[in-house]
């Protein structure tokens, strides 16, 4: 069911984006149809115009694109609405809301993006309200934690394209949120998106200081991780970070209600929180960034034109030339670089305030036309505004006196505010004295009241270390007993809380289990319920659709004798219902139907034919005839005008050979003798040639035939040694083949006296036994006789065949 819903979702989403597309398309084209480009605005455009004070783009809009605008609206919150808190389609549904936020980001439906991001923020603690549910989506896994910052990150990005940056704040805060239940760190180009992001968002808010913060950190990440991060690139990003953080005002900015409201609190705890943003420890100040940007070496790192500027602002004490060598490096840098410009303005007001507290440490008088003429870029009321509120909240010594039209620096001793040592000092200021003037004097009565009275000194201090034993001992075990009590009532409560948190946590499981039984058996009903509904609707369109098979068999076989013409216009339906007579009836009727009008036709034809082709023919004759004349006529007239050109072409072509031929005939001498010379030349440089080249040829021959000679040598040295070299293992064969033959004889010779020996002792012991055997075996004597001579020739075979083995 999951399933088929998620795909219905997708489907329904992306058939409204197509929709929606066609409609925009569709409004644009409704404008591009006019008529006239002369009468462009009709009366009824015009009329329309003054009563809703609409033009016709914004009334087609209306019409055609809004309602489907609206339908795709609808489906992408109703889709994220279904999907959510579910972990089998967590990744549908992270996708279908970053398609919500671009179709907001493409129609410019801010009040829809609110919305949306008001749904995916309460969807997101459903998450966390319901994380017990069975298929609810697990944040503690980090890939459904990677899919939400995903989302939010691209939330994030959609907010500042479209401007709405107290939404882009709330998301700043939710990516914050999910990333502190993370245990595993963003990836880093996903982080540095997000902290130049967040510089953005605090660009726009005119908070320099922690748009310094978020451009710090995206610097650090820039130059530690990426490493194919070019120079021109951190040269970049350095001069940014240096940019906003000379930017940042002194004092620190307010805003317009906690100028003329007491918000201090109210400010730290916001301070506080930008800070938790950016994963600070606390809240950061101007002159923490100061120390930040020297540590990382960032002012030796910016652009040329910018290097002096921190050494001017943080390092030297310059107040006469100090504003107008600032204006002249900001000016360069606002025509070569452009994208700091954002931070000129700021930059020259710290550079004022910074002037102003420079004479503060040189001056106790001084007229404000000479401050003008030290800051070439403000007017003296510009000016005067510019001051009056540090001077207000005391953080710049001053007061202006417009009676004589002079700046008066602090010297009274109600200026008792502390001081911020940053920036250049070459003394302390009139306050500062005073203030360390009473410090002074205070250490100073109490060394002399040691050098005068010391055992006052000491008598106090044996007193007091009297008194602090006596009323320790009088509480000693009542503070004893009270830390045992206390710490007793500490495990006492631990282990209150301990087994409650066990027994909650027991509950809760069996809660759990209790739910997952309870929805598996839920879910095994409903499978057991839906497979049987299932199981009786499949039988019965197995059967209703054998029954149509079986239908339509019939007709198809109707159709193949009768053809399917007549039945066209009618479903399968209706032909099931009708019955085999009226299909073969409707099939004869159309048949007899159409041979009837099919012979009206031919007859009609070819009446129609006859009279038209003899009309035409006697039309055509007369006029064939009139243009086989003029024909034969015109052709005569082309072949006497070609025939005439040609005989004229002729004679010209013969008198200019004429003329040529004569007028080549006058070089025939100069041509003879220059072929002669000419052959002359090539002749004897042929022989000069073919003289080279037999001397050429001559050491050739004698080269080849000194090789061949050679050749021939090699050749019979060779043969000879081969020869030798046969002849000699020739005789060891013969040699081996005469001791072979040796051998062989005497061995042949050793077998046939063993042979002879044998058939003697043979020869004996047959006649022993034919004398003891004659008696008994006289009938077998004959026998014996015409057998005896074949034993002894087999025996000899015998012999030969072993004589041949061996």
């Amino acid at each position: 069911v999951s399933t088929q819903s998620t795909g219905s979702s997708g489907i329904n989403a992306e058939y409204g984006e197509n929709r929606a597309e066609e409609a925009s398309r569709e409004a644009k084209e409704t404008l591009a149809d006019v008529e006239d480009l002369d009468m462009v605005y009709t009366p009824e455009n015009l009329m329309l115009a003054t009563v809703s004070g609409e033009d016709s783009q914004d009334r087609a809009d209306r019409t055609v694109l809004t309602p489907w605008v609206k339908f795709l609206w609808e489906v992408y919150r109703h889709v994220l609405d279904i999907l959510k808190n579910n972990n089998k389609v967590e990744k549908l549904y992270q996708d279908i809301a970053q398609m919500a936020f671009n179709f907001c980001i493409k129609y410019e439906r801010k009040a829809e993006f609110r919305k949306l991001s008001d749904s995916v923020r309460n969807h997101l603690n459903l998450v966390i309200k319901h994380s017990h549910q069975t298929n609810s989506v697990n944040l503690n896994d980090p890939v459904s934690l990677q899919l939400h910052l995903d989302t939010r990150l691209h939330q994030l990005d959609c907010a500042i394209n479209i401007n709405l940056w107290q939404e882009a704040i709330k998301t700043i805060h939710d990516i914050h949120s999910l990333m502190q239940l993370s245990k595993k760190r963003p990836k880093p180009q996903a982080l540095a998106n997000y902290y130049k992001q967040q510089a953005l968002v605090f660009s726009k808010a005119s908070n320099r200081l922690f748009e310094a913060c978020a451009l710090m950190k995206h610097y650090q990440l820039v130059t530690d991780l990426k490493k194919t991060a070019t120079e021109e690139e951190k040269q970049m990003l350095a001069s940014g970070v240096l940019m906003a953080t000379l930017a940042i005002p002194l004092p620190s900015s307010m805003s317009e209600n906690e100028k003329y409201l007491d918000l201090q609190n109210a400010t730290k705890d916001k301070n506080m929180t930008l800070a938790s943003y950016l994963e600070l420890p606390h809240a950061p100040t101007r002159d923490t960034l100061v120390q930040d940007i020297v540590k990382h070496g960032i002012p030796g790192k910016v652009y040329p034109e910018l290097q002096p500027l921190f050494k001017l602002l943080e390092l030297d004490f310059k107040p006469l030339t100090m504003c107008s060598e600032i204006h002249t490096m900001l000016l360069g840098v606002e025509e070569k670089y452009p994208c700091m410009s954002a931070y000129t303005k700021d930059v020259r007001q710290v550079a004022i305030l910074r002037l102003m507290r420079q004479l503060a440490q040189v001056y106790d008088k001084i007229t404000m036309s000479k401050v003008v003429s030290l800051i070439p870029f403000i007017e003296e009321l510009e000016l005067e505004r510019l001051i009056i509120d540090p001077a207000r909240t005391l953080d710049l010594q001053l007061r202006i006196d417009h009676s004589t039209g002079t700046f008066i620096f602090g010297s009274t001793i109600q200026y008792q505010r502390e001081e911020t040592s940053s920036g250049p000092t070459v003394q302390q200021m009139p306050s500062e004295m005073f203030r360390n003037q009473l410090v002074s004097l205070h250490r100073s009565l109490n060394h002399s009241v040691q050098l005068i009275c010391p055992q006052i000194q000491a008598k106090a201090k044996e007193q007091a270390r009297h008194d602090a034993i006596s009323n320790y001992l009088k509480g000693a075990k009542k503070d004893q007993q009270n830390m045992i009590k206390r710490k007793e009532m500490i495990e006492n409560r631990k282990e209150y809380y301990e087994n409650l948190n066990t027994e909650k946590e027991r509950a809760e499981l069996q809660e759990r289990e209790k739910t997952r039984v309870e929805a598996a058996k839920a879910e095994t009903k409903r499978r057991d319920e839906e497979e049987k509904k299932r199981t009786e609707e499949r039988s019965a369109r197995e059967e209703k659709h054998k029954d149509k098979l079986l239908k339509m068999e019939r007709v198809k076989k109707l159709m193949e004798q009768v053809g399917e013409e007549p039945f066209k216009g009618l479903t399968e339906e209706e032909l099931c219902e009708m019955e085999e007579e009226d299909l073969l009836a409707r099939g004869i009727e159309y048949m007899s139907k159409e041979k009837n009008e099919f012979k009206q036709k031919m007859k009609q034809v070819e009446r129609r034919l006859d009279y038209n082709t003899r009309a035409q023919r006697l039309v055509e004759i007369p006029l064939f005839e009139d243009e086989w004349e003029v024909t034969q006529k015109e052709n005569k007239v082309w072949w006497e005008k070609k025939e005439a050109d040609k005989i004229e072409m002729a004679i010209k072509k013969r008198e200019q050979d004429i003329t040529t031929r004569e007028r080549l005939l006058r070089m025939k001498d100069d041509k003879d003798a220059f072929v002669a010379d000419l052959l002359t030349a090539m002749e004897e440089e042929y022989a000069r040639q073919l003289e080279d080249y037999e001397e050429e040829m001559a050491i050739v021959r004698a080269n080849r035939r000194e090789e061949k000679k050679q050749e021939i040598l090699r050749d019979l040295t060779r043969k000879r040694n081969e020869e030798t070299r046969a002849r000699e293992e020739m005789e060891r064969k013969r040699q081996k083949e005469e001791e072979l033959r040796k051998f062989k004889e005497e061995r042949q010779r050793d077998e046939e006296e063993a042979r002879a020996a044998a058939k003697k002792q043979m020869e004996k012991e047959a006649e022993v036994m034919a004398k003891k055997e004659a008696r008994e075996k006289e009938r077998r004597t004959d026998i014996y006789d015409a057998r005896g001579p074949r034993d002894r020739d087999n025996r000899d075979f015998g012999g030969r065949g072993d004589e041949c083995r061996c």
